[in-house]
């Protein structure tokens, strides 16, 4: 990987390696960006990935931490100004824990997980990014959930985190301003997992507004107008088919089975 050229803003994604974390990823290094790319273990770093990056232009400086340990997680940012010799002026909280639970099922020990991965660590890394900045001009995006605006009762550690995060969007937007603007993107069903087979993805596609799923570089599309819409702040972006615009009553691997 080359030198970090002095003219590119530095941008720290978690959970940057895959999925739609490695998306943004990409748009952000075609868009200017060098990277500090979060993942939980250091195993996960992908070096086909990181080198697509470097032809993109983008410095990638791989981090590892677990989110659920406030204190590696309070040191990411620093961590990243010591690998890239320079603040970033981007933080996206895209890393996320999605566990399977219901109002039966929870505990007291899966929400504190979920919450502390979800929205906690989220809101202290936005506010050590704050400090940072030293009144510098900077953005965050929070990756949030189609599902905060009509909730399903599923996944329900997962979803009550979720809508936390998004709550605190508009009061950490007002409480940071004018310097740190902080708005979410909320990605409907995006990517399958081995939980879905083809023809029950296309039946979910059917059912939304728009006849289509999000697609990673649609999230990732959302992520950069963000990023660098000035007069922009304590938005959230639903980038979903339209799915927000429904209510369904379960998650959706639940449905069109």
């Amino acid at each position: 990987m080359s030198d970090a050229a002095p003219d590119r803003p530095l941008a720290l994604v978690t959970g940057g390696w895959r999925r739609i974390g490695a998306a943004i990823a990409r748009r952000l290094a075609a868009a200017g960006y060098d990277l500090a790319l979060h993942a939980h273990h250091a195993h996960s770093f992908d070096a086909a990935l990181g080198a697509e990056l470097a032809d993109l232009g983008a410095v990638v400086h791989p981090l590892a931490a677990d989110l659920a340990d406030f204190a590696a997680a309070e040191a990411l940012i620093p961590a990243a100004i010591a690998a890239a010799g320079r603040v970033p002026v981007l933080l996206v909280n895209c890393a996320s824990l999605f566990h399977d639970d219901s109002v039966h099922s929870f505990d007291a020990a899966s929400l504190e997980l979920h919450f502390r991965v979800n929205c906690h660590t989220p809101l202290l890394l936005t506010r050590t990014l704050a400090r940072a900045l030293a009144g510098a001009e900077g953005a965050v995006v929070q990756i949030i959930d189609q599902r905060v605006r009509n909730p399903v009762p599923d996944q329900i550690s997962y979803t009550l985190s979720k809508q936390a995060l998004h709550a605190s969007v508009r009061t950490m937007a007002r409480a940071l301003a004018p310097n740190v603007r902080v708005n979410a993107v909320a990605p409907g069903l995006t990517l399958p997992t081995q939980d879905y087979d083809a023809a029950q993805w296309e039946r979910l596609c059917a059912l939304m507004p728009l006849g289509h799923l999000s697609q990673p570089g649609d999230i990732a599309d959302a992520v950069l107008h963000l990023a660098t819409a000035r007069a922009t702040t304590g938005e959230t972006l639903f980038v979903d088919g339209g799915a927000h615009l429904e209510s369904f009553p379960r998650d959706f691997v639940y449905l069109s089975r």
